[in-house]
């Protein structure tokens, strides 16, 4: 299966090989690291280079209203929460960095790219909001960005979260904007509060700031996801 991110080959032996490309190299390095320290939360890595990787097979796709859902979301978590003590590695090893300082930069991007006038106006508030969600502390970490029925998968009864290219270093909460977006809720919001001791209020900023970073990750001419991306970005401007 050939993308423009990625050629996938499905190998003997239950097995998959994944060849990156472009922007998303870092993908096989991050998902082998993420392996050493969780090896029942992501994909079995077998082996992997600078921009490869061979994984076992992860089982079947989790289904949108599936109730293992909840504890998927536990065990990303979970995940998150040790992984922020390695944020400055993942950024080092090219892992974009959208942490929260950093996102006025990114703002600035999509406002050249897109040239809406919706967008440029509301910049100076979109630095409010940054600043307001910092100052919850919430530590930052890696954020998959794209956590949603097909990147998850089950096997044996248990939850495995695959596919990170899109993934930065970042706020975690703003991992449910992707996962908000495909599946129903179903208390998926709230077993992710519950996990991270946070408030509906915290979330309800989270989401909003997270829904115009969500728009800043990679897309590819054709990308048919992308108006909706960008279309649920400019809700945002609306006060």
């Amino acid at each position: 299966m050939d993308r423009p991110w990625s050629t996938v080959w499905r190998l003997d032996g239950g097995l998959w090989r994944k060849q990156c490309k472009s922007i998303w190299r870092f993908e096989p390095r991050l998902t082998a690291s993420l392996a050493a320290r969780w090896p029942d939360r992501v994909a079995e890595v077998v082996e992997h280079g600078d921009d490869w990787m061979v994984t076992r097979d992860a089982g079947t796709r989790i289904g949108e209203a599936d109730p293992l859902w909840l504890d998927a979301v536990r065990r990303y978590v979970e995940l998150q929460q040790g992984e922020a003590a390695h944020a400055e590695e993942h950024v080092a090893a090219g892992v974009p960095d959208r942490r929260l300082a950093k996102l006025p930069e990114w703002y600035a991007r999509l406002v050249e790219e897109v040239q809406d006038e919706r967008l440029r106006r509301f910049a100076p508030r979109f630095v409010e909001l940054c600043e307001e969600l910092a100052s919850h502390g919430v530590p930052e970490t890696i954020q998959h960005d794209d956590l949603h029925q097909y990147n998850v998968y089950v096997r044996d009864g248990h939850t495995r979260v695959l596919d990170w290219g899109d993934s930065c270093v970042s706020h975690p909460y703003f991992s449910l904007v992707a996962t908000l977006r495909h599946v129903p809720d179903h208390g998926i919001s709230r077993a992710f509060l519950e996990s991270w001791g946070g408030s509906q209020e915290l979330l309800a900023l989270a989401l909003r700031v997270g829904r115009v970073a969500h728009a800043f990750k990679h897309h590819v001419p054709g990308d048919d996801d992308w108006p909706r991306v960008l279309a649920l970005a400019l809700a945002q401007t609306d006060e």
